[in-house]
């Protein structure tokens, strides 16, 4: 990362006044994203998801507004295997609530694209950031594009064959809202006047770096559980199905197939995940109490490591209660948080700040 000139105080100045509400523009779409987590963690948990069966950018950015158009969308959801396997019972009154949660979540979509390209494009008028800033923010608006065209892609997979979306499309789709998180937090650290003021030279990053993809591969593996229910099922602790090693783990033929699709394998690597994690942060906290403390910039640590135990409380919370909604919506958002609060610590590790 190049740094910018400080040789002059006005001119610095000046930069951190062009650049405040690009940071905090960032930060506001990095919540959007949050949020876009939540109703999509409630789409998925109401079985919501497929109850728009078509993708109209455009036009579908309006809800049925009369009688036939609800009866057209109903017949629509009559046509796949979730309603004729699952939800043949449903009445329209019934369609309509599943209906409001997934356009309410393409909606939401809709409004973070508006969000980011209406603002980059008067930022950019305003010379508010130079074209080295502006190639990376770009790539952003394509993240979040690219986005919902996984979205779409999952959404297909459980309109002809299945009564659900695949599991491994839900996990590409959550997998990277947690990637466009990360790089909206990144590049507003990068843009923070105190960007690489307090790095100790010669620090190591790599354990940091570990923990980051250590966290995406646990998001990744949640969506497997979610896309599997599979929290629905073993739901005692700390012993699962009776034991410490349940049997059944590799029950699939061929042995991959497990842990992807057999539930129990699923979430028992969900489980043993989340202790590698914690063991972790405990060495992670162990070796940087030793080589220096905890102040500066590394007091980002024990505020992860206490979010990483919160987020086990809640995720053996979860589990116990069989999976209620308000709970697993806080497991899913927290794990996020925990992602851009990680990469927050490398950014702000990382020397120089991006060039304005």
């Amino acid at each position: 990362m190049a740094s910018i000139d400080t040789s002059s105080s006005y001119a610095f100045a000046s930069r951190e006044d062009r650049l405040r509400p690009v940071r905090i523009w960032l930060y506001v779409m990095a919540a959007l994203v949050l949020l876009m987590v939540v109703v999509g963690g409630a789409t998925r948990l109401t079985e919501s998801g497929l109850s728009i069966t078509s993708w109209r950018p455009i036009s579908g950015t309006l809800p049925p507004l009369s009688q036939a158009d609800w009866e057209a969308e109903f017949e629509a959801y009559k046509q796949i295997p979730q309603y004729t396997v699952l939800n043949h019972w449903m009445t329209l009154d019934d369609f309509k609530y599943i209906f409001w949660w997934e356009w309410a979540h393409r909606f939401l979509g809709r409004v973070l694209g508006f969000a980011f390209a209406i603002p980059f494009v008067i930022f950019l008028v305003q010379k508010r950031f130079s074209r080295d800033l502006a190639a990376p923010l770009t790539g952003l608006f394509l993240l979040g594009g690219f986005q919902g065209v996984l979205g779409w892609w999952m959404v297909s997979s459980g309109l002809t064959e299945l009564t659900s979306v695949s599991q491994y499309r839900l996990a590409a789709h959550l997998t990277a809202a947690s990637l466009l998180l990360i790089a909206l937090i990144w590049v507003a650290r990068r843009l923070e006047p105190h960007a690489g003021t307090m790095v100790q030279p010669g620090r190591p990053r790599w354990l940091t770096l570990g923990l980051l993809v250590l966290l995406i591969l646990q998001i990744a593996m949640g969506a497997f559980v979610a896309g599997l229910d599979a929290g629905m099922g073993y739901n005692t602790w700390p012993l699962m199905d009776g034991a410490l090693i349940p049997g059944g783990l590799g029950a699939m033929e061929p042995l991959w197939r497990n842990v992807f699709e057999n539930a129990l394998t699923v979430q028992f690597i969900h489980r043993m995940m989340a202790y590698f994690i914690v063991a972790y942060l405990i060495f992670m906290l162990w070796r940087q109490a030793r080589a220096g403390g905890l102040d500066g910039v590394h007091g980002w640590l024990p505020r992860i490591s206490l979010l990483v135990i919160a987020q086990v409380g809640l995720g053996i919370a979860t589990l116990l209660a069989a999976v209620p909604i308000s709970l697993a919506l806080g497991h899913q958002v927290l794990a996020f948080m925990l992602a851009g609060m990680t990469v927050a610590y490398i950014a702000d590790m990382m020397p120089g700040r991006q060039k304005a």
